[in-house]
């Protein structure tokens, strides 16, 4: 297959160049651009330049905001919200992530509710900038109802991921980000897109069939991993980002998406704790703790979460990053405009 190298530099032009031509403000068009360069740098192709493709006709098909200004709200003394006003999460997370900080310090734990947000970015994204101010951070947002629950048949959870961020000293941070989805519904789609299988016991067809046919998995409904205790957990992510922060579960995302086939629209939950202020004098010492714990992991071949994307960040940065030719195509296409 022919592919098509770019200089991060080039990679993030190029995005910014697309959203632009396409009508999104300049402070959204970089953060979206920002987003999905750094999913491709990182080796994360269903978060990456790809993404691109579903953002624009999300775009064109009415269903998010180029330009919405988010208005960011002191809730509570340990809770931030920020209305995106039907615009992509980012934007509205850059904005109110300096409250949230200052939250977290002053009360050792804060919470922030994005609203009326259209959501498809990975969410180590957003852990990460908690991590690098030494804090500790739990992200879960819900998406389109595309999963089934455990034991039954029909679509009803989101792919509904939570990420997990744990500040490390001069070394890259513990992140873990995971769909509760036996597979992020990107990794799918690209799947369809290469003409490959899937894994069993990502979906079944839209007569409850186990198959490992892309296309039909799509128009059926993929699978929680883990059985019940994904369900489980997908469950808990409806709640914590769906009611709790008065905002659509996945079931009410896809019918206010009424069949256009745009990206899910609703909320997201991210909570910071700060280990200074919840251990005092005794923070290195139990920070060290952790890496111990840390080094037990790896002691015994153990590949901890996050390490991939790090080492494919070092190359990238040296070396570019690669897509094939194919997807350039239509990547540049895009930037006619609508």
């Amino acid at each position: 297959m022919e592919s098509v190298t770019l200089s991060l530099p080039e990679a993030y032009d190029l995005a910014l160049e697309v959203l632009s031509a396409n009508g999104f403000s300049a402070d959204h068009a970089a953060a979206i651009a920002r987003n999905v360069t750094a999913g491709e740098r990182d080796g994360c192709a269903s978060h990456g330049l790809w993404r691109l493709l579903g953002i624009v006709d999300t775009l064109r098909k009415g269903k998010v905001s180029p330009d919405a200004e988010p208005q960011i709200h002191d809730q509570a003394p340990g809770i931030a919200r920020a209305d995106a006003g039907g615009a992509f999460s980012l934007l509205a997370y850059e904005r109110a992530l300096p409250l949230l900080l200052e939250k977290a310090r002053h009360n050792g734990i804060a919470a922030l509710a994005i609203n009326r947000c259209v959501h498809f970015s990975a969410l180590f994204a957003d852990i990460e900038p908690l991590t690098e101010a030494g804090l500790v951070g739990l992200a879960c947002t819900p998406s389109h109802a595309w999963v089934a629950p455990a034991g039954g048949t029909l679509p009803l959870f989101g792919t509904n991921p939570i990420a997990f961020g744990w500040p490390r000293q001069d070394k890259p941070p513990f992140i873990v980000d995971m769909a509760t989805s036996a597979a992020a519904r990107g990794e799918i789609q690209l799947h369809q897109r290469a003409g490959k299988a899937l894994p069993e016991g990502w979906g079944i067809d839209s007569q409850g069939q186990p198959t490992t046919d892309a296309a039909e998995v799509l128009n059926g409904a993929m699978l929680t991993f883990g059985g019940h205790k994904g369900s489980a957990l997908a469950a808990m992510v409806e709640l914590l980002a769906g009611p709790l922060i008065g905002d659509m579960t996945s079931a009410e995302s896809l019918a206010w998406d009424n069949g256009a086939g745009g990206l899910p629209y609703g909320g997201e939950l991210i909570l910071a704790l700060d280990p200074q202020r919840f251990l005092g004098a005794q923070a290195p010492e139990q920070l060290a703790r952790a890496e111990t714990l840390f080094m037990g992991m790896q002691e015994q071949g153990a590949r901890l979460p996050g390490e991939r994307r790090f080492a494919c960040r070092q190359q990238s940065e040296r070396q570019g990053v690669i897509i094939s030719r194919s997807l350039h195509d239509e990547i540049c296409a895009l930037r006619q405009g609508g």
